[in-house]
């Protein structure tokens, strides 16, 4: 297949396009084997993309691939198909190790748990990358082990987003790797039950923070790791568990964890109920109460979410589909979309909400 780069300015419908397309965030723009429309190339435009390899004409006729969804693109490069293998291969690893930890009561190979995460991080261009891939995972079983990754490459992302020193980057990737480890000790019909939680579920569901306390407060660890495990449950207002700590008395790294685990949780899928949508997890924040939760930390990890999917197309609640434009930052789960030639202000739209990243 020959190629020739242009620049934005050639570009004009009916164009193939040659190569992937990504962003200054390498974000996945275009996939390779799309045909231009004047849609793709204000798409391209938005994105500040300068210039791209197209398709030349040759003997041999080009078929236009049709545009995919933005999670159907990352589902389908390779490097979402390499990310999968390997996370399947480090939870499968994660796991044993955390048996034989609970199990056999075996000292903590620190360097080693963290190479799960580090090796990860290798996987993803940057920490959005991480989003998107995990975005588009929401279908592997949520048991804790997958649940504990997650969080502990969110808190990687996390801690970048802050600038953390490396060592402090560790200590917060290890506690997320940890935090929920009182699980273990519960019953495993209660942890994997397949519907809602019955309020005396709950109860011994909540005693999680305490035993995990236990379990690592004497491996030699960074204290810090045991009272994330304690005090991830806490809330900054005093309506969280086991002690209803409030501000200042929460560990930090807790305070970022704590948000961390409800962001994977509520995206994703559970039995009883869909995985949410980021803007609707985000809204869920915004309607329980940011009160809930350290401005510092919270605010900073609410609007470099949205910022990422600025431009991405969405579904939103009435069926309608459109991309996002503009975010509010007064009302973060709900921006501005384009609807064709019209746009819609999502915060001045009660009942409209963004249900779908497409």
């Amino acid at each position: 297949m020959s190629k020739q780069r242009i620049s934005i300015r050639q570009a004009k419908p009916g164009l193939v396009v040659a190569d992937d397309v990504y962003n200054s965030n390498n974000q996945l723009v275009i996939s390779k084997g799309v045909e231009l429309t004047d849609r793709i190339i204000t798409r391209l435009k938005f994105n500040s993309v300068s210039e791209f390899n197209i398709v030349l004409d040759t003997d041999e006729p080009q078929v236009p691939v049709k545009e995919s969804s933005y999670s159907e693109k990352v589902r389908q490069s390779a490097e979402f198909k390499e990310f999968h293998s390997e996370f399947t291969k480090k939870v499968d690893s994660f796991k044993n190790q955390l048996n034989k930890l609970t199990d056999k009561n075996e000292p903590i190979d620190v360097d080693n748990l963290l190479a799960h995460t580090s090796d990860l991080m290798q996987k993803s261009r940057n920490g959005l990358h991480v989003f998107d891939m995990l975005h588009c995972m929401r279908e592997y079983d949520d048991i804790t082990y997958v649940h504990c990754m997650n969080v502990s490459l969110l808190a990687t992302v996390f801690g970048q987003w802050l600038k953390l020193p490396k060592s402090e980057l560790e200590t917060l990737a290890l506690a997320g790797l940890l935090h929920d480890i009182g699980k273990l000790s519960l019953p495993g019909e209660l942890i994997n039950k397949q519907e809602k939680l019955s309020p005396s579920d709950y109860v011994a569901i909540k005693t999680h923070t305490i035993q995990g306390y236990n379990v690592l407060k004497n491996k030699g660890l960074d204290p810090r790791i045991a009272n994330v495990a304690l005090m991830h449950h806490e809330r900054c207002d005093g309506s969280g568990y086991p002690y209803r700590t409030k501000g200042d008395q929460i560990e930090p790294f807790a305070k970022i964890i704590g948000i961390l685990d409800v962001y994977d949780a509520m995206t994703s899928s559970r039995v009883y109920r869909p995985a949410l949508s980021p803007f609707e997890a985000i809204s869920v924040f915004e309607s329980e109460g940011l009160q809930k939760y350290d401005p510092t930390y919270i605010l900073i990890f609410l609007e470099k979410i949205v910022q990422a999917y600025v431009g991405n197309r969405v579904r939103l609640s009435n069926g309608r589909e459109g991309e996002i434009r503009l975010i509010n930052q007064h009302a973060l789960s709900k921006p501005v979309i384009q609807l064709d030639s019209s746009f819609v202000d999502l915060s001045k739209e009660r009942d409209l909400t963004v249900e779908a990243i497409l």
